[in-house]
């Protein structure tokens, strides 16, 4: 079919007061992971009120809405938990009430990611009231909980326990104004060193573990600052990025090297006059193509002071299991994969082709923001991590990344989004499974 991109624009602007009270109205809401439920309500009131087919709350708390009754199913991602206020003093408005201006909308979550639900449901409006919906596609629509928790764990409950596997799903974080296919990894490792406590007065009786620790931990900012060089003991995680140790050392390049960083320390000892018996450390681990959760754990193994001390380190994995707002636990080891979708996939094609269909070759946005869209490619990648690494990393399913607001409002005070940004996804949305289906 041929897709009339002037009426979707048309049909995009004509719904922006409405995108607008639908986004201010899921603010009011506290939507912290795990008590999401007053967002999970009102998204469900929108979508029925919008005359979804099918709207379904599952027993993890995601809400799923279905529009149309076609044989490819595409879906359309949000999660729609956020993070704390933080320190409140930050904050130039209340950060439920949020603000409204000509072309802003300001509030916890309006760019992390309430715009993109937002945009979302009325993407899916504007392919009904168009008759753009057909026996190709239905399309789905998904409200997600506990992604700021616990990246994916939504997604691993769709696909596992809901059955449901879409064709592709298009994540709808902020991206920007630009087309995202893919992101870094990410996986949460623990390392715990065994010693042997002593009075402090003479500590050559006992076997220190915050000593052995530190060892450890040097090497570990050796294999994060390191080169790659033929004389370089541990060599750095720089060496991904190398065809000579990364066949993935393209798409390692377009996502950016891991890193690895100690972020918490741990210490077990009878009292301050004594030895430490215990230490223990959290690395928050980003990874690029080419690297699985195995390739780091051994990584670590490896490393000289860890083989030093040989049986008295633990290297592991944490595991998430903190219940839904509806009371059901679902575990889940803390790791989530690399994913990046290939530039010539039929989905990125096409997502292209819907944009510049639309809106040209560009990023385009609010004047505040456009001059810094522009100079930047049009497809690129996020920095952040997103239930991609459930849908792909984990699954296989295609996943491509367009979405209202941007990375750099995330978690931070005075967040805010623009109402351009919500016009432009629905208008994207709307046109992209036409688009899709006839390739």
């Amino acid at each position: 079919m041929t897709v009339n991109y002037a009426k979707i624009k048309e049909a995009a602007q004509n719904y922006e007061q409405d995108m607008t009270r639908f986004l201010r109205d899921i603010v009011k809401y506290p939507g912290e992971s795990c008590d999401e439920k007053a967002h999970i309500d009102r998204i469900a009131e929108e979508m029925r009120k919008l005359e979804f087919d099918k709207v379904e709350i599952d027993p993890m708390g995601n809400v799923l809405g279905y529009m149309g009754t076609g044989k490819t199913l595409i879906g359309f991602d949000a999660h729609i938990d956020t993070v704390g206020i933080g320190n409140k003093g930050n904050w130039a408005f209340d950060p439920y009430e949020g603000f409204e201006s000509d072309t802003e909308i300001g509030g916890r979550g309006t760019s992390d990611q309430l715009g993109g639900i937002v945009s979302a449901v009325y993407g899916a409006r504007i392919m009904k009231d168009l008759g753009l919906l057909s026996d190709a596609y239905t399309v789905l629509v998904t409200g997600t909980i506990q992604e700021e928790d616990c990246d994916g764990l939504c997604w691993q409950y769709i696909i596992n326990e809901d059955k449901v596997r879409p064709d592709f799903v298009v994540s709808t974080e902020p991206t920007d104004g630009g087309i995202y296919r893919g992101q870094r990894g990410r996986m949460e490792i623990r390392v715990d060193v065994q010693g042997v406590s002593c009075h402090g007065s003479a500590p050559e009786r006992g076997d220190n573990a915050i000593y052995k620790m530190a060892d450890i931990i040097q090497d570990i900012r050796a294999l994060n600052e390191n080169d790659a060089a033929d004389t370089t003991e541990i060599k750095g995680l720089v060496k991904m990025l190398d065809k000579k140790y990364n066949p993935e050392w393209e798409e390692a390049n377009f996502l950016g090297r891991g890193t690895v960083t100690c972020s918490q320390i741990f210490y077990t000892s009878p009292s301050r006059c004594a030895v430490a018996d215990s230490c223990s450390i959290s690395l928050d681990r980003r990874m690029t193509a080419g690297e699985t959760w195995e390739s780091c754990l051994d990584e670590i193994r490896a490393l000289p002071s860890v083989k030093k001390y040989g049986n008295d380190v633990t290297v592991s994995l944490y595991d998430y299991a903190r219940p839904s707002y509806t009371g059901l636990t679902y575990p889940i080891e803390c790791y989530f994969p690399t994913w990046v979708i290939p530039k010539d996939h039929k989905v990125t094609t096409a997502l292209e082709e819907a944009y510049t269909g639309l809106f040209g070759t560009s990023r385009i946005g609010s004047a505040e923001t456009e001059a810094m869209r522009k100079a930047l490619p049009l497809t690129d990648k996020w920095t952040f991590s997103t239930n991609g690494v459930s849908i792909m990393g984990r699954n296989g399913i295609p996943v491509i990344g367009f979405g209202p607001g941007a990375e750099a409002q995330a978690h931070a005070p005075n967040e805010k989004t623009w109402k351009q940004d919500l016009v432009t996804c629905a208008a994207v949305y709307a046109a992209l499974p036409s688009v899709y289906t006839s390739k």
